[in-house]
Formats: structure tokens, C-alpha cells, sequence
């Protein structure tokens, strides 16, 4: 490995760093704590042919299935998700309330990566290029 591998690794660890610190300061601003972002983003940005289970976004979030739990326990406090047993499995759903919450931070943080993303961009695909480099040498 080279010093230019680490530099670059860091530097894309730098710029992935800023970006999510932006999106909890974000949340926060909106009134919301950045976990409780993530759950809303995750349960929207799950794929169609992914269910909404608590078990499904606990995955999404890398979290474990309690602490999703405590999350969800939340989010349904602030009227942003309804949770619908259906046999052993739970459901969950963005209310109308969770749906409009987290259009207004997406669009705020989608101008945040648009702006923050050449540079991510940019860094990964140098990163990507010396990695490519290196298997080329072998």
C-alpha cells in the first residue's frame, strides 16, 4: 500500500463524515433526532419488493430489532408511522405527518449532497482508480 491509498481512503472517510454530520444537524434542526431521520428515510427507501417489518428495517438501519423497536415507539409518538400486527409480523407505515417530515428534510439534504457531492464523488473515484491500479499490477 501507498501513502496515497491512505490519504484518499481518509479523505473519502472525511467527506462521507461532513455529509452525515450535515444530515444530523438537519434533523436536529427540524426538531427531530438523527436516528429518528434514519428510520423515516429507511422505512421510505426501502424497495418494493422489500415488506415494511420491523425486523426488515432494523436490517435497513443495522440496528438491532429492540432498538428499532424504541425507535419506532417514538416515531408513532410523534404521529410519524402506524404499526399494523398482521400473525407474528409487524408492519409499519409512514403516516401522512412522517410522509410530509421527511419530504421537507429529504430536499433540504439532496441540495446538501448535491452540493457536497463532487467532492465525494470525486475523492471515491480516485480512491476507486488507485484500487484499480493495483489489481492491474498484480
Amino acid at each position: 500500500m501507498k501513502d496515497s491509498d491512505f490519504r484518499a481512503l481518509a479523505d473519502f472517510r472525511y467527506h462521507i463524515r461532513r455529509y452525515l454530520d450535515l444530515s444530523d444537524r438537519s434533523a436536529i434542526a427540524a426538531g427531530v433526532e438523527p436516528k429518528q431521520y434514519q428510520l423515516l428515510l429507511a422505512i421510505r427507501g426501502l424497495p418494493p419488493d422489500i415488506e415494511p417489518t420491523v425486523g426488515n428495517i432494523a436490517q435497513s438501519l443495522h440496528t438491532r430489532h429492540n432498538s428499532t423497536v424504541e425507535l419506532l415507539d417514538r416515531a408513532e409518538t410523534n404521529n410519524f408511522v402506524t404499526r399494523e400486527r398482521v400473525g407474528g409480523r409487524v408492519f409499519v407505515q409512514l403516516t401522512s405527518r412522517g410522509e410530509r417530515f421527511l419530504q421537507r428534510i429529504v430536499a433540504g439534504r439532496l441540495r446538501d449532497l448535491r452540493a457536497a457531492g463532487p467532492d465525494l464523488a470525486q475523492t471515491l473515484n480516485k480512491l476507486m482508480q488507485q484500487t484499480s491500479g493495483d489489481r492491474k499490477k498484480r
